[in-house]
């Protein structure tokens, strides 16, 4: 466990760019959240009295009309405060005209809905944004996410332990798991020692012990070991090369599967991309299996600078992409318009169905991270580029506007099932069921939240 006493000036230097990050990316989410209630409250007619971002004391704020724009302590969210969301509050006409609870019940939808709505507008921005400058989106399935075994080493401890490709890694040292991600997890945290793997093979349930080695190449100086048991995520197959890239150049083809680089066989994506990045405008001999033959092509991947633990660092890239990756792209800025819906809807669908599959078990609820793994997450989009920082704000952003949409009491979602049943009732829930069902839903967020928390201490302290 680490000691706050112990921090080097460095560690402190990135926590506090990562804290930085933190607050860039949600308040961005929160604002763009509570922009969508503010604007369909005045839109209906409602009087709108506070826009806050965070919670708590109020730090700094301005009056502007009837509306005090402020900020406030704590940063974890933010609010709308409309008028007349008590009914005592309206006691006149005027004030029934300009009240939240007075009005017709559409209008109540429409304000509340327009929160989680505005999440996935943002995200529909930036998805038909960067599909119009012609660079490719990642839009992932489950299917690509899956622990499926699609490339696996020659000679590997996975090989050697009799796991084939076209398994589907089901357990990992009796765990349950669902995703690539979970699986290398799982490798990482062996530290070499042995780990159990349950594999689905053709309806039949097999075990394995397997070894982990740690990863070919050196580790940087203060980095932990990495460790591989050679299954990898893809194999080195060309799905799509980048108009004007290096590949595109070197007469790469959509379809070429890549066998050897300098003379040395490749069985993974991986494999193949650690080759690449390692050797910036040096030229590279590669052989690839198109129709049945072997085509060698000569490629000098150019030289893109990234930041890697802080320090800027040169790699190499060709411009391919492999299978499984679900990579979308527009050839015109109008197609983008249509494609950044499709993508709205392939992450929206990936994160409704990853949420349902967290909650009946299929899925661990070690995954859910709270502030601390955001913060984290942000300060290395961050250092990966402003692009990554863009990229993540939408995908953060559709995960709030689908938490948002739950059925929770105090949550969006909650509203709106009472507006449901207030539908159906022809008349609103009482007062005293609606403040209980409040507190009930407070509970249950509140419990998330220090889940979430606690999950987040453990990523830090016990990885």
């Amino acid at each position: 466990m680490m000691s706050a006493l112990t921090w080097s000036p460095d560690t402190i230097w990135v926590l506090m760019q990562k804290a930085w990050w933190f607050l860039v990316v949600l308040g961005v989410l929160v604002a763009f959240h509570e922009l969508g209630h503010f604007l369909a409250a005045r839109w209906v007619g409602v009087k709108v009295l506070k826009f806050s971002l965070g919670f708590g004391p109020k730090l700094f704020g301005r009056q502007v009309g009837e509306t005090e724009y402020l900020v406030s302590a704590v940063p974890l969210g933010g609010y709308v405060k409309l008028f007349g969301e008590d009914e005592t509050e309206a006691a006149t006409p005027d004030d029934r005209r300009r009240s939240f609870a007075h009005q017709h019940l559409w209008g109540k939808v429409l304000i509340v809905a327009a929160g989680p709505g505005f999440n996935f507008i943002l995200a529909y921005l930036i998805f038909a944004g960067w599909l119009s400058t012609g660079a490719p989106l990642f839009v992932p399935t489950f299917r690509d996410l899956s622990a499926d075994v699609e490339a696996l080493v020659p000679g590997s401890p996975a090989a050697n332990a009799g796991v084939e490709i076209g398994d589907r890694i089901v357990k990992v040292n009796g765990k349950d798991i669902s995703t690539k991600t979970e699986l290398l997890d799982a490798v990482a945290k062996s530290k070499g020692q042995p780990i159990t793997l349950e594999v689905r093979r053709e309806g039949q349930a097999k075990p394995f012990t397997v070894t982990p080695i740690p990863a070919p190449g050196e580790a940087a100086a203060g980095e932990e070991v990495l460790y591989t048991i050679g299954v990898e995520e893809t194999p080195p197959l060309v799905t799509s090369v980048m108009h004007g890239s290096p590949a595109s150049a070197a007469g790469f083809q959509p379809g070429d599967r890549v066998v050897a680089i300098e003379g040395q066989p490749i069985y993974t994506w991986a494999q193949m991309t650690t080759h690449v990045k390692d050797h910036p405008l040096k030229p590279l001999r590669v052989e690839v299996l198109r129709n049945g033959q072997r085509v060698p092509l000569t490629v000098t991947p150019t030289a893109e600078k990234v930041t890697v633990n802080g320090q800027t660092v040169e790699v190499g890239k060709i411009g391919i992409s492999g299978p499984g990756r679900s990579l979308m792209r527009s050839d015109n800025p109008l197609e983008a318009v249509y494609h950044g819906l499709e993508a709205t809807w392939g992450w929206t669908e990936l994160t409704t169905i990853g949420l349902y599959k967290m909650i009946v078990g299929d899925i661990s609820s070690k995954n859910i991270g709270g502030p601390l793994t955001i913060a984290n997450i942000s300060g290395e989009a961050a250092s990966q580029g402003a692009s990554s920082v863009v990229f993540l704000i939408a995908i953060l952003s559709i995960n709030l506007g689908v938490l948002n949409l739950l059925p929770i009491p105090i949550l969006d979602g909650g509203h709106l099932l009472f507006f449901l049943i207030e539908g159906i009732l022809r008349k609103p829930l009482g007062e005293r069921q609606r403040e209980l069902a409040q507190q009930v839903g407070l509970v249950l967020l509140v419990g998330v939240m220090i889940f979430a928390f606690w999950n987040d201490l453990e990523r830090i302290f016990y990885r």
